[in-house]
């Protein structure tokens, strides 16, 4: 796409998009803050018909999913369909699940495999798949991470980058780094602030904390980011107050 685009994660309102009523009024207000695109995560049970039509009433993008790993497994003929139907071509997942990681780096090795088995049927489906880290994938085994561990042994074409900025600088990381680090296989990536509060990490608004913006915002252009997706697992007031607030400071950073 000619212009990168500012999305709302849906997962930082979750307590409003569990019923049709709630997600279609989460919608309304979302689009009045001024986003364009949304990302869909942990909404209720809606059918998809019903959340193509909310978006289309509101003229929001769905840009990408976050899927559960059991759907990708066991469901992955209907994931596809309902992105078809959704007019969404990228798929994400949230995180490896906790039985992989309590294999220690057997279980990166174990899911790096299956993710790339996973992301193989999506990319011959013509969608994509990306993998979203938190902190823990920064364990280190040897000379690698866990992270350096599932990029390394998975293709490209297959699975792809959601790189958090609040979780890589979490884990010890360079938000900015990691972001150029996957230059060309980052379609979207997850835009989050963090301060500390009483001597304890805590997430913030886009522009409230101690990220280096202007660094992760380059660094974004150049690996050829499409969305960037704010999201906020944990607001200190309203979480719409907090999507704003990190929509207009992205605004007078020059995003849309």
């Amino acid at each position: 796409m000619a212009r990168a685009v500012l999305a709302a994660q849906l997962y930082t309102v979750r307590e409003f998009t569990q019923t049709p009523e709630g997600l279609a009024e989460t919608l309304r207000k979302i689009r009045e803050i001024g986003y364009r695109a949304v990302q869909v995560s942990a909404i209720g049970p809606i059918e998809p018909a019903r959340l193509k039509e909310m978006l289309d009433r509101e003229g929001l993008t769905l840009c990408i999913t976050h899927t559960s790993y059991d759907r990708l497994k066991n469901e992955l003929q209907a994931v596809i369909e309902e992105h078809q139907l959704w007019g969404c071509k990228h798929v994400a997942l949230g995180s490896m699940p906790p039985k992989y990681r309590e294999m220690g780096e057997e279980g990166f090795h174990q899911f790096a495999k299956e993710a790339n088995e996973i992301g193989r049927a999506l990319y011959e489906a013509g969608l994509t798949f990306s993998y979203h880290n938190h902190s823990f994938e920064f364990q280190r085994f040897g000379k690698r991470t866990g992270l350096d561990i599932i990029f390394e042994e998975t293709d490209p074409r297959y699975v792809r980058a959601e790189i958090d900025t609040y979780w890589v600088q979490h884990g010890g990381g360079d938000p900015a780094a990691w972001i150029r680090k996957m230059r060309g296989r980052m379609p979207v990536v997850h835009l989050k602030d963090m301060v500390i509060i009483d001597g304890k990490q805590e997430m913030a608004e886009v522009g409230e904390g101690n990220l280096n913006w202007p660094a992760i915002l380059a660094a974004c252009r150049e690996a050829g980011v499409e969305w960037y997706a704010v999201e906020q697992d944990r607001c200190l007031r309203d979480p719409f107050e907090s999507l704003a607030i990190s929509y207009n400071n992205l605004r007078s950073m020059g995003l849309e």
